[in-house]
């Protein structure tokens, strides 16, 4: 289970919404017996996830890179104090 599915609740309501499709697609997908429903809300949550991961990476590069900086410059904090 992806960290995006495990935060939705069993409580959770559904919303009915109008999407256009690729009608082979989904005639398709009938066929070979997908749930159009699950299959769209599993892409959804996916698109969700990485425009999250990406925004983060955005709102956090300068952090980022001063850190990486900071290491390249001083080497990895107490790294004395490592056993391995």
């Amino acid at each position: 289970m992806n960290f995006e599915r495990s935060r939705r609740h069993p409580g959770d309501k559904r919303v009915a919404t109008n999407v256009s499709l690729d009608s082979a697609l989904v005639g398709e997908a009938r066929e070979l017996g997908v749930n159009i429903s699950k299959a769209s809300t599993e892409g959804l949550e996916k698109a969700v996830s990485e425009a999250r991961a990406a925004r983060w990476l955005e709102q956090n590069q300068s952090a980022l890179e001063s850190s990486n900086a900071y290491v390249e410059a001083h080497g990895l904090p107490l790294h004395a104090m490592r056993q391995f």
